[in-house]
């Protein structure tokens, strides 16, 4: 399979690390990454990076989900773990999760079975934030930065021989060059490439701000956030469905500092570093699939790899694994297209 040609749009979390597992699979072959934005202007860029699944994100089966977690999982802790970890922005984070009145939220059974750490709060930790809260969990986690993975990993693509392409995808019939395989990560693109009724963007803004003191996470309720990163700490949290709106909105950012204020009032003149705003895009069941569309009698065999919502640095590695898995099918004589 050395003079396959493959062409993966979308230059976010998941098609960089698709690419990357492309290219440790197949490692003669010839790998394009074409997208219109990169590193600082992809939704990843925006996102905290904790590694902790939620229910919104979905495979096909139970099973293949929880397969796709695990394997992401040890990829992002196996960087870890080697000497470029701090490199790539990966690095491991402890903290809370409160609930002031389900037992539920303060539980991710994903993540019981697979993290180091992951038990139930005591009395005197669910008093270490403002607030009543009944209920808590406190767990270790990793934390994969996408200002540090993002420029990382592209450099190991570059070394590799892959080459990066500044283009504009609109249609299918838009790929000029002659490619053995497409893989679609284009993320929220994908509902308008792919004319995909189901995915939906789920609009999020967050605070950065500068706290250099805090090294633990918090999360009340689901609906507040405070995450340290590399640098500085995430502050939200907003999740507003079908919303296209990119600006910065001035009362979602009193609402954000109030309650993460309010949870945990050291924040109060905290220096803020900037604001984003990204849209998640979500779809029910995340999109891992082989297609094949005809464009101007050409055969065109496609893996789609999109739809992870708020979940895209957390499951990526995991999701590009199984999409790998479906290009060589394509390529064995397995595949059923």
């Amino acid at each position: 399979m050395s003079d396959l040609n493959i062409a993966v749009l979308g230059a976010g979390v998941v098609g960089l690390t698709t690419a990357f597992q492309l290219k440790t699979e197949f490692r003669n072959a010839n790998i394009d990454v074409i997208s219109e934005k990169f590193n600082e202007e992809t939704t990843s860029h925006v996102a905290a990076g904790i590694f902790r699944p939620g229910s919104g994100f979905s495979g096909p089966t139970e099973e293949i989900t929880e397969k796709w977690i695990n394997d992401s999982y040890h990829y992002w802790d196996d960087i870890r773990n080697n000497s470029e970890g701090g490199v790539a922005g990966i690095t491991s984070i402890s903290g809370y999760v409160f609930s002031s009145e389900f037992p539920n939220i303060v539980r991710n059974y994903y993540l019981e079975k697979l993290v180091p750490l992951y038990r139930q709060a005591t009395e005197e930790e669910l008093k270490l934030c403002s607030g009543i809260w009944k209920y808590g969990s406190f767990f270790t986690t990793l934390l994969t930065q996408c200002s540090l993975y993002l420029p990382w990993i592209t450099v190991k693509l570059k070394a590799k021989g892959v080459r990066f392409i500044s283009k504009r995808i609109e249609g299918f019939g838009d790929i000029q060059n002659n490619y053995d395989a497409i893989i679609n990560c284009t993320g929220l693109g994908a509902k308008f490439l792919c004319n995909d009724k189901k995915i939906v963007p789920i609009r999020g803004q967050v605070i950065k701000v500068e706290a250099p003191w805090l090294k633990t996470f918090f999360y009340g309720n689901y609906d507040t956030y405070i995450i340290p990163g590399i640098g500085s700490v995430t502050l939200g949290g907003c999740r507003q469905y079908d919303s296209y709106d990119m600006n910065i909105n001035k009362y979602d950012s009193l609402s954000i500092k109030e309650r993460c204020e309010t949870l945990l009032p050291s924040l109060k003149g905290a220096k803020v570093l900037g604001e984003r705003v990204g849209l998640r895009p979500h779809r029910d069941i995340v999109r891992v699939e082989k297609d094949v569309q005809i464009f101007n009698d050409r055969k065109l065999k496609i893996v789609h790899n999109y739809g992870h919502g708020g979940y895209g640095v957390t499951t990526a590695p995991g999701t590009s694994i199984h999409a790998v898995k479906l290009v060589r099918e394509i390529f064995s004589g397995n595949s059923k297209l």
